[in-house]
């Protein structure tokens, strides 16, 4: 493995996921050395748990947080407000697979949905035009299923259940993708063996990480050290305001200082916000890149729920993909439903593990045991869509809790917008109306499970009193500073983000390597 020298100044990439895991390959593969700083281990396919709560253990990021707010994740799971991978490929290796782009409206929300009280909606500085060819690239290096000319996934029973309820409901667009997981050998990675557990790392390779395909490859061209088990406590800067180092802390507590020619910001939309708090100093005291207080504000992290039926006969939801087959009618704006945006249906499926902890968390007694009963005929489905920004939903640091390391952990505050509660109640019912539609003959409405879509706390603006970063995720307080997860999304939208990171990652690669041989950054 490449050992850039901690005196050198690299490029310094902070969380190797979607975002983080693209910009190195992107980098390095036009020869620019970078420094890769993961947070937690290097897990290779042959070190997963094919065992829910084993593989939870292995993968999760499970530091102390804290929560508050009106959102019922703050009462279930108070000490884990958010879900994220802390490994090498972070949350990639931890995702569904769903990759479905932006619509064109979605990056102009409030120039299309109007003025929403209570929501700080902005259009993004960016058009889905400008995007359109990054996302292409993106879903060739995924190997995203019915893009491409790439096959489909096969129907397992779940989403055929769900299916035959589209149909019912007179839906139009549905399907078994797109998704990242191969259904025939695609870029050195196997086919789908439908092993029913790719959701939680998968053995077998098929499905799209960072950790799978962009990382090896960056490794690869002898230009990327990749360091795992290095916590990155601070990031500093000269004099001029320009970010020069950061300091990380190894497995072992030692404290670290790499030199920094340029610094990409890529740890997830909760610990992003909380490293540039962490970084304040005289010249930024409210926070690194934070003089329009925006750092953690407007967090994200999508209206979600799930509804889960029961037949009097077996559908065996967990043979197959986890998630396997979306319908996209609902994906639209149509203010008629009473509120903006819009949301996917997309089919999910529990362990007998999980499910007992996340299909009624703190329920018990009869009601509680005949859902766990009926696991055998029992589909599901996940619903996913477009939350409303809202400023006073943010992360900020605890200072009263510390983490392994003495730092102050992030503290997640969240509110549902009334337009999430209005969009939520119209997916449970049509997601029980489509059960029915095809004899179940019962369903259950679940709560929303810890967070994993974080979005916008770093958001992008064209103003930089308005938002962190520009159009090309460039910080506008810090020259040589960019953000490169969901953290810079201006608005969710309904679909799946790792899709819409990844693109904008390549295209941000694009941008830092164009600069750098300019001299402009």
């Amino acid at each position: 493995m490449t050992t850039i020298d901690h005196s050198t100044e690299a490029v310094v990439i902070i969380g190797s996921g979607a975002g983080g895991g693209t910009l190195a390959h992107e980098l390095t593969k036009q020869g620019i050395e970078c420094v890769l700083l993961e947070a937690g281990p290097y897990l290779r396919g042959e070190d997963y748990m094919n065992l829910e709560w084993a593989a939870f253990d292995q993968m999760a990021w499970s530091d102390a947080r804290t929560t508050s707010g009106s959102w019922r994740v703050a009462k279930d799971f108070p000490n884990l407000p958010a879900w994220i991978v802390k490994a090498v490929g972070g949350t990639t290796t931890h995702w569904s697979g769903a990759t479905p782009r932006f619509k064109p409206h979605e990056f102009r929300t409030r120039s299309v949905y109007g003025r929403i009280d209570g929501a700080s909606l902005m259009d993004w500085p960016l058009t889905y035009e400008e995007l359109a060819p990054y996302y292409t690239r993106a879903e060739d290096a995924i190997g995203s299923t019915h893009r491409g000319g790439r096959p489909p996934l096969p129907a397992n029973n779940n989403y055929k259940v769900l299916a035959a309820g589209a149909e019912k409901l007179g839906y139009r667009y549905y399907a078994t993708g797109p998704y990242g997981t191969n259904a025939e050998p695609y870029d050195g990675r196997p086919a789908s063996v439908q092993d029913g557990f790719n959701f939680q790392g998968d053995k077998n390779g098929s499905k799209w990480s960072t950790m799978v395909r962009e990382i090896p490859r960056a490794l690869a061209t002898g230009k990327l050290d990749l360091r795992p088990d290095s916590h990155v406590a601070q990031i500093l800067h000269d004099r001029t305001g320009r970010a020069d180092a950061v300091l990380y802390l190894d497995s072992e507590g030692n404290l670290h200082r790499q030199a920094a020619r340029l610094v990409c910001v890529a740890g997830n939309a909760i610990e992003t916000p909380r490293l540039l708090h962490l970084s304040s100093s005289a010249m930024f005291p409210d926070g690194l890149a934070n003089s329009s207080g925006m750092v953690g504000r407007n967090y994200m992290r999508h209206m979600t729920g799930s509804v889960y039926a029961q037949f009097d006969k077996p559908v065996h939801m967990y043979r197959g993909e986890t998630m396997a087959g979306c319908i996209s009618d609902e994906s639209v704006h149509d203010p008629s439903r009473g509120f903006a945006g819009g949301y996917y249906i997309q089919t999910i499926s529990l362990g007998p593990a999980f499910m007992a902890s996340f299909v009624e968390p703190g329920a018990w007694g009869p009601s509680f045991t005949r859902l766990l009963d009926a696991y055998e005929n029992t589909a599901g489905c996940w619903l996913v869509g477009e939350d409303m920004p809202q400023e006073s939903n943010a992360v900020t640091l605890d200072s009263t809790v510390m983490d392994q390391h003495g730092l102050p952990v992030a503290h997640v505050h969240f509110d549902d917008h009334p337009n999430d509660l209005a969009m939520r109640e119209h997916a449970y019912s049509r997601g029980e109306a489509l059960y029915e539609a095809v004899g179940a003959v019962g369903t259950h409405r679940t709560t929303p499970y810890p967070s994993t879509h974080n979005l916008g706390t770093c958001r992008m603006s064209e103003r930089p009193e308005d938002g962190v970063v520009d159009r090309f995720g460039r910080a506008h307080d810090v020259p040589n500073l960019f953000v490169s997860d969901g953290s810079q999304f201006t608005t969710g939208a309904a679909a799946n983000p790792t899709l819409t990171i990844v693109a904008l990652a390549i295209r941000q690669a694009e941008h830092i390597a164009e600069s750098l041989r300019a001299g402009t950054v």
